[in-house]
């Protein structure tokens, strides 16, 4: 519960399935070079931005107001791209790294990475693209975050961010190497048995080893 002049920025992180996003301080926001290049990309850019930097959070009546919404739309989207840039400085990373610590961001659905924390992300850049994944550092796949964050946009988070992060912080790293999942019969080991994913990238380095030996023949 927030108070009416606990202000936007804290407001909205705490709105329920906004847990993954750090709060932006006030005086990231209004320095003008961390915001270049947004202006453009939004309708009500001013607006939005005081909206942002309002000491006062929304009540009921505003979030009624069709106008209101409108500018609410421009200003989430604008907080999250302004996040993206955020959660990549040192301070930034640092309140990311309290949240990766508690386990905010969840752990790996993979048996054998042992309960990993995971970090967020994104697969693109633009808004609209993608919503929100979540990537393990130990096995080093992307998952599909869970369905309270699906309408948190990629783009808030960014792709580099767990290769920043990790490259921060080298210690929060797991040494272990993943371990495989062994298949077996009647509890024997099957031998020489090839994963679907294993079958799968043979033949697509065969395809595309034939397509090289193929346009080398093209040629002149």
């Amino acid at each position: 519960d927030f108070s009416a002049d606990s202000g936007w920025i804290p407001w909205f992180c705490g709105l329920k399935g906004h847990e993954l996003f750090a709060e932006v301080e006030e005086e990231y926001v209004r320095d003008n070079f961390n915001l270049y290049g947004l202006r453009q990309r939004f309708q009500f850019y001013e607006h939005a931005l005081e909206m942002i930097l309002s000491s006062e959070a929304p009540e009921d009546d505003d979030l009624a107001d069709a106008e209101f919404l409108e500018i609410y739309r421009d200003a989430s989207d604008l907080y999250g791209l302004i996040h993206a840039r955020y959660i990549a400085s040192p301070r930034g990373l640092q309140a990311m790294r309290d949240k990766y610590l508690k386990g905010v961001f969840g752990t790996c659905p993979r048996v054998l990475c042992d309960r990993q924390h995971m970090l967020p992300m994104g697969l693109a850049e633009d808004l609209r693209a993608a919503q929100v994944k979540i990537f393990c550092p130990k096995c080093e796949q992307v998952y599909a975050a869970k369905s309270k964050y699906r309408e948190l946009d990629g783009a808030f988070f960014g792709m580099s961010f767990p290769q920043i992060f990790l490259q921060t912080y080298p210690t929060l790293l797991s040494l272990e190497v993943p371990r495989p999942f062994v298949p077996r019969v009647f509890g024997f080991r099957i031998h020489k048995q090839k994963s679907v994913i294993a079958i799968k990238e043979e033949k697509d380095r065969k395809e595309r080893a034939k397509g090289r030996w193929q346009q080398d023949l093209d040629e002149p």
